[in-house]
């Protein structure tokens, strides 16, 4: 007896259909699997022996061969024990093949029968409405994460039985019912720019950097404020857009992070892996690649705190990402892409004790000590980074001061107009930020007048600026103009974003 069953797997965040075929020969009892399984696929033969026989069901003792079409593309992970058991069921002729053709299943079975919550549902759903499927049986737990994807019905499965008992007619699991609206949630942040005492030039750069999607840096002495700058940068971020949520969402549920009610990510990521990270922890990796630190900060917050004490070949595998917003990792039987666009924000202290200029501690490093920290970050990747600015300590002033700064809701106001006039100059485009323009458009959108022509020349020569600090100079200045809804980038605007270059002129000194 031979029978076929839809399920599904996925490469990079899409998903692809795998067509399951159960195989019943008389001869003495066996269960194989082929067509490149892994070894959580292998040991499926176990749970679904036990699932089938502990749900009431009888288990052949034949030699049973279970295909996974295509088998020339590996198949990892436990999500096709369901199709196996009912691909098993359907060829002794409890079910009906052909009622099973039209709907893809998935699902780890546990020894009682009971399903149990997989990984890359989402990438899945979104494949299935697109190739035509008609719907999808899945566990319970992971019903609200595809149920976002209109057009395509998804049954939520507790247990095996419960399936047979569908497909056989004698009872009915109703498709879940969600509306897009439905996703809407309370967009309030649990933290607040307005919680940062003091700091308001770092929050200034922290809204242009917001307005432009720029890559920023902070130095400044340990205690500063730092990570709390950095953590509430989100904050003033628009909104995900539903497909920049479906988008981030499918990585997250590729390595099964989604959050515990499903759905879609509703806030943008902020992602802050530890120095000791690995090249592969942070780009992505693997010997079946799965998205790393860069792919999880996608259209959100990649924040490297102490970025000196990274390893320098770690740093370094950022620039492709921070240029092209995706990462490509190749293997001999496979390359797979992942998106990578997120906003960095880095933050390190001015030497290696942390207190160089500082005017109540005195540093004890050498000339040399600072060279070799600061060499760490190298030209290249700093060039990619468009605003540095120095994060001074607090005076104890405005730490006990009243006057409160600048709230998440006063920065948020000018960074969404900002965006607004952005999305408007960028429509007919594959551009969304200021930081995302090329030569050509910075030519065009960017010009200045003579006033600004000179103190830029006298910038790149007092501060010896390489050309790409140049452009970068540029794009800031255009996001100064748009956060004061300027159709024209004058000298001070050119200004205030040389200013954002502190790296540039320390390392002068």
């Amino acid at each position: 007896m031979l029978a076929k069953i839809l399920s599904s797997a996925v490469i990079g965040i899409d998903g692809y259909l795998v067509e399951v075929e159960v195989d019943i020969a008389r001869g003495l009892p066996s269960f194989s699997t082929v067509g490149l399984p892994d070894g959580a696929v292998r040991e499926s033969k176990e749970r679904v022996k036990a699932a089938i026989r502990n749900s009431g069901y009888r288990f052949p003792a034949d030699r049973i061969t279970v295909n996974l079409a295509p088998a020339d593309v590996k198949k990892e992970g436990s999500a096709f024990d369901l199709p196996m058991a009912l691909g098993i069921l359907a060829a002794t002729g409890l079910l009906d093949g052909a009622g099973l053709a039209d709907h893809i299943y998935l699902g780890e079975l546990a020894l009682d029968g009971t399903l149990r919550p997989v990984r890359g549902v989402l990438p899945t759903a979104v494949s299935a409405r697109s190739l035509g499927v008609g719907g999808m049986f899945l566990p319970l737990q992971n019903a609200p994460e595809a149920g976002v994807v209109q057009g395509l019905q998804v049954y939520p499965v507790r247990s095996l039985a419960q399936v047979v008992e569908h497909l056989k007619g004698l009872s009915k699991i109703r498709p879940l019912s969600r509306e897009i609206n439905d996703l809407a949630r309370d967009a309030a942040y649990e933290i607040d720019f307005i919680d940062v005492l003091g700091q308001e030039n770092a929050k200034r750069a922290l809204q242009v950097a917001a307005a432009g999607g720029h890559n920023l840096i902070m130095i400044g002495p340990p205690g500063a404020g730092k990570t709390m700058l950095a953590r509430r940068l989100a904050t003033i971020l628009p909104p995900l857009t539903f497909s920049e949520a479906l988008e981030t969402s499918k990585v997250y549920s590729i390595l099964g992070l989604m959050p515990g009610e499903g759905g879609l990510m509703t806030h943008r990521p902020f992602r802050s892996p530890h120095h000791t990270i690995s090249d592969a922890g942070l780009i992505g990796g693997g010997h079946n690649p799965k998205p790393g630190e860069v792919s999880l900060a996608h259209n959100g917050v990649l924040f490297l705190d102490e970025v000196p004490e990274f390893r320098k070949n770690v740093l370094e595998v950022l620039r492709q990402p921070m240029e092209d917003a995706r990462v490509t990792i190749s293997r001999a039987n496979s390359t797979v892409t992942y998106p990578a666009d997120f906003m960095l924000v880095a933050a390190m202290n001015p030497c290696p004790c942390g207190y160089l200029g500082d005017e109540k501690r005195s540093c004890n490093c050498s000339p040399l000590q600072i060279q070799r920290y600061r060499a760490k970050l190298s030209g290249p990747l700093l060039d990619r980074i468009d605003i540095h600015i120095e994060v001074p300590a607090v005076p104890y002033r405005e730490l006990t001061g009243m006057v409160q700064g600048a709230s998440s809701s006063d920065l948020r106001e000018g960074v969404f107009r900002a965006r607004k006039i952005q999305g408007d100059r960028f429509r007919r485009s594959r551009i969304f930020t200021n930081a995302g323009t090329r030569s050509r458009q910075i030519k065009r959108y960017c010009s200045v007048d003579n006033d600004s022509h000179r103190l830029l020349e006298h910038a790149m020569e007092t501060l010896g600026l390489s050309a790409r600090a140049y452009a970068r100079i540029l794009k800031i200045a255009r996001t100064i103009a748009d956060l004061e809804e300027s159709p024209r980038v004058s000298s001070r605007h050119v200004a205030e974003a040389i200013q954002y270059r502190t790296l540039d002129r320390s390392l002068l000194h």
